[in-house]
């Protein structure tokens, strides 16, 4: 059959009704506040504590003068390091209003990671957990405040210094924070999220008022949030799932925000469902696979759910069945994004079958565009062919913080921000990811690019070379493994040796599960590593079938 002259361009639009939020969170949060100020803002499950709106503006309005207080002017950056509880979403809208920059840092991190972090963003004060689960977050904070002199304020969550910093604000007054929070512009930077991105160590994803307010008012516009929806949150506030698709959805909606749990625990996460009525729930699929599977999963009474986002990787059809039939969320979306954009990018509609929930990651956002290019010419693909996705419009960041040439890299002279994920546009707009051009691994819903690993690994006294790759894992998705070729007359390595060396100082999800031991890796004749035949002789080294390489790719 001959091809048409002429075939639609894989080229998308969103709608550009209702008109974009231009304002500050800060802004924003004062016109819900006027509108709903006794429906509740804020209810943490494991404390009991719960907020008005009013009163959650209130607490807002006491730590950002608090910050004032101490120091923190515009453009500061502030660092967040804890697992979700209502102090991280005070410090979110705190920073908001006075024009710091919130530096979240991931829960999982360790001294290495920390130490990177705070040094790479210029943190000045940092907010901290004092444990969580098994971390000390206040011996690792010590310790990198010592590499660190830019780190003049440390201040813990639940300890008497948390209490000090709301008491300084009596210093600053009402009308001095109103003048601070006038002054600021819906373009400025009010957040950096650090991700493993496309090469190195984690580049700081600096993103605006704007970028992230209006995600965040879209993705609640798309699931029809409102005053009296109640959203459980159990998907962490340092990711943009938590802080953005949930609090931000809520808090310009009027909407509640539910914390079921510091960390994700299916039985919590369930039971926060049933006991604050929620009518939307958030999770990754291995979430909700974990939720579906609880024994008495059937005692719950999830009646109130009627929608919620499944986002981070694909759902299998049998999992989305069961999520619309047994948990009640007949009108739940999937999400398609990158931290980037702020996040998402696509998303399916509440009406939407489940072919399309299960097959695509929907269609493009109000406001935005959406290609898919060839990765050679850069010109649009066909409908239906293969090419690499790109966004544009208002939810691109601004850049990577102090990194104007991986910036470029990643956004083009035109604006169009590149995803570096493979993916193809059907006729109606809907789009499918069908692999990655980049060797980024993607373990649990967590980005991991391998190159951060390997360095790390090459300061491995046994370790002469090594090439990390992902692998398929039927839990996480991707599991890494560590091809390693040793120094001359080194001690053997195994797994268990390298997990040792890599406790405690890179996060659990960048620690290989596999390793192999070899003497040379596959190469090009021009001497270029070939991930692609690794991960290929990786399948039969493990055991696992080829198809199961075909559905990671």
């Amino acid at each position: 059959m001959t091809a048409p002259e002429n075939p639609t361009p894989s080229l998308d639009a969103g709608p550009t009704e209702p008109a974009l939020l231009e304002e500050t969170i800060g802004a924003n949060l004062e016109r819900t506040v006027a509108a709903h100020g006794d429906r509740e803002a804020l209810v943490d499950v494991p404390s009991g504590r719960r907020w008005t709106y009013r009163e959650f503006d209130a607490d807002v309005d006491a730590l950002a003068r608090g910050l004032m207080a101490r120091g923190v002017d515009a453009g500061d950056r502030v660092g967040i390091w804890a697992p979700n509880c209502p102090e991280w979403t005070l410090l979110q809208y705190a920073t908001a209003k006075i024009g710091a920059i919130l530096v979240n840092v991931n829960p999982a991190y360790r001294s290495h990671e920390l130490a990177y972090v705070v040094t790479q963003s210029g943190m000045s004060t940092l907010v901290s957990a004092t444990r969580h689960k098994s971390s000390d977050y206040r011996a690792m904070v010590e310790d990198v405040r010592e590499q660190c002199p830019d780190l003049h304020d440390v201040v813990y969550v639940g300890d008497p210094s948390w209490d000090e910093v709301v008491a300084a604000g009596a210093g600053v007054s009402a009308a001095e924070l109103a003048d601070r929070s006038a002054s600021l512009t819906p373009g400025d930077p009010i957040n950096i999220q650090y991700t493993s991105g496309t090469t190195g160590f984690p580049k700081g994803a600096t993103l605006s008022h704007r970028n992230i307010l209006n995600n965040g008012y879209f993705v609640g516009e798309l699931v029809g949030y409102g005053p009296t929806d109640r959203v459980c949150i159990p998907v962490p506030f340092y990711h943009c799932f938590g802080m953005i698709m949930g609090n931000l959805a809520c808090t310009s909606h009027g909407s509640a925000m539910v914390i079921s749990a510091p960390s994700f625990h299916p039985a919590l996460t369930l039971e926060a469902v049933v006991a604050e009525r929620c009518t939307s729930l958030y999770g990754v699929p291995t979430m909700f696979i974990a939720e579906l599977g609880l024994p008495d999963f059937d005692t719950y009474d999830l009646s109130t759910l009627r929608t919620g986002i499944m986002a981070g990787s694909p759902c299998p059809v049998e999992v989305m069945k069961q999520v619309v039939a047994r948990m009640n969320m007949g009108e739940v979306a999937i999400c398609y994004g990158m931290t980037e954009t702020s996040p998402v990018s696509t998303m399916t509609r509440t009406d939407d079958d489940l072919r399309r929930r299960t097959e695509t990651v929907g269609r493009v956002m109000p406001h935005l565009q959406v290609q898919v290019v060839d990765p050679v010419t850069g010109e649009p693909t066909p409908r239906g062919r293969a090419g690499e996705l790109c966004t544009r419009g208002y939810s691109v960041m601004i850049g990577y913080w102090e990194d104007e040439d991986k910036t470029a890299e990643a956004i083009d002279a035109e604006g169009w921000m590149h995803t570096g994920d493979l993916a193809t546009m059907d006729d109606d707009g809907y789009c499918a990811i069908v692999g990655r051009i980049k060797d980024m691994v993607i373990r649990g819903g967590e980005n991991v690019y391998p190159r951060e690993i390997e360095e790390f690994l090459y300061g491995h006294p046994s370790v002469a070379d090594v090439q990390v790759i992902g692998v398929p894992d039927e839990k996480y998705g991707e599991e890494l493994m560590a091809w390693i070729i040793l120094r001359d007359g080194a001690d053997e390595v195994d797994a268990d040796a390298i997990r040792e060396f890599c406790a405690g100082r890179l996060a659990h999800y960048k620690i290989p599960r596999y390793v192999h031991v070899t003497t040379s890796f596959p190469m090009t004749v021009t001497g270029k590593i070939r991930k692609v035949e690794m991960r290929a002789q990786a399948l039969e080294l493990l055991g696992l079938p080829p198809a199961a390489g075909a559905r990671a790719r």
